[in-house]
């Protein structure tokens, strides 16, 4: 028998769990009982890696609750995951499920728009360490623009926003444009020290370059806007991104009639940026990625 539901968010810069009891002991309503975060669990960095950076966010969800981790076959699980869309990397995800009773994969923008307003009709633009726009229509189907995986896309996630500023600071770095204090900046965070141009440091920061995964770039993202205010570079970058997030605005409702939320790590940041026009369509989300995934179990179990 399924004692507890859990509702977990994973992408490439982390992995959050939400536990909750299963409806039929609290009347048909879920009863919050803890949180838990992990590291990332993006299906692109490995199957393997996914699972454990997801049982360990489950371990701590638990332990926030005071409670022990309960048997797998007592658990509901609904995941929202970077990289579903990539049927290969979701149908082993799924057959690598270590024993838990039941389970529902989707992508993680189809559960952060089923938290962000509750299952009505309704959008989201997630921005984090990708992005991706999402909307749920009256009539209950979802329909997805962007999305398509770092580095190819995912415009205006903070690995899109990083990748442009190791591209800056390598310009900077050549002579191709005048040195700052931005491009330092980034180049401290590769391991280089600040005004280093000799060869040493260039070999440092294409080491760093071979090595980088999509969070490594998504993790130069907070330099750019520390850098913002004081840097037409950086600013340019940001603003760039509040392009795209317009764009994807527009795809997912172009008629402008459904409310859009901005949902994920770079949602607040990113607002300064966003054309006036996107932020009057804007309203807060009523619930995250992992409300969303446990919505979407017990959407599961109900069917």
């Amino acid at each position: 028998m399924i004692e507890f539901l859990i509702g977990v968010d994973g992408g490439g810069s982390g992995t959050r769990a939400c536990l909750a009891h299963s409806p039929h002991q609290a009347s048909g309503i879920p009863v919050h009982l803890g949180a838990g975060m992990a590291g990332p669990s993006g299906l692109s960095l490995g199957i393997t890696n996914a699972w454990i950076a997801v049982e360990q966010a489950i371990a701590a969800a638990f332990a926030d609750a005071g409670l022990p981790v309960a048997p797998r076959a007592a658990i509901g699980l609904g995941l929202g995951l970077a990289g579903v869309h990539n049927r290969q990397w979701a149908a082993q995800f799924t057959a690598a499920n270590p024993g838990y009773a039941s389970l529902a994969l989707a992508s993680d923008g189809h559960t952060t728009v089923l938290g962000a307003h509750d299952g009505a009709a309704g959008a989201i633009i997630a921005l984090g360490t990708g992005s991706v726009g999402e909307v749920r229509l009256a009539d209950g189907r979802h329909l997805e623009v962007g999305g398509w995986g770092f580095p190819s896309g995912d415009e205006a996630g903070g690995a899109w926003i990083g990748l442009h500023a190791i591209n800056h600071m390598q310009q900077s770095f050549d002579g191709r444009r005048p040195a700052d204090a931005f491009a330092d900046a980034v180049a401290q965070a590769c391991g280089v020290a600040p005004g280093r141009r000799d060869p040493a440091a260039r070999e440092i920061l294409q080491q760093w370059l071979a090595g980088a995964s999509q969070t490594r770039y998504a993790q130069l993202a907070p330099v750019v806007l520390q850098h913002a205010a004081s840097n037409d570079a950086a600013r340019a970058i940001l603003h760039a991104a509040g392009t795209q997030v317009a764009r994807l605005a527009h795809a997912l409702d172009a008629d402008g009639t459904l409310p859009i939320a901005l949902c994920g790590g770079l949602a607040a940041p990113l607002r300064p940026y966003l054309p006036p026009a996107l932020l009057a369509r804007v309203v807060p989300a009523r619930g995250d990625s992992a409300a969303g995934a446990l919505r979407l179990i017990r959407q599961h179990l109900n069917q």
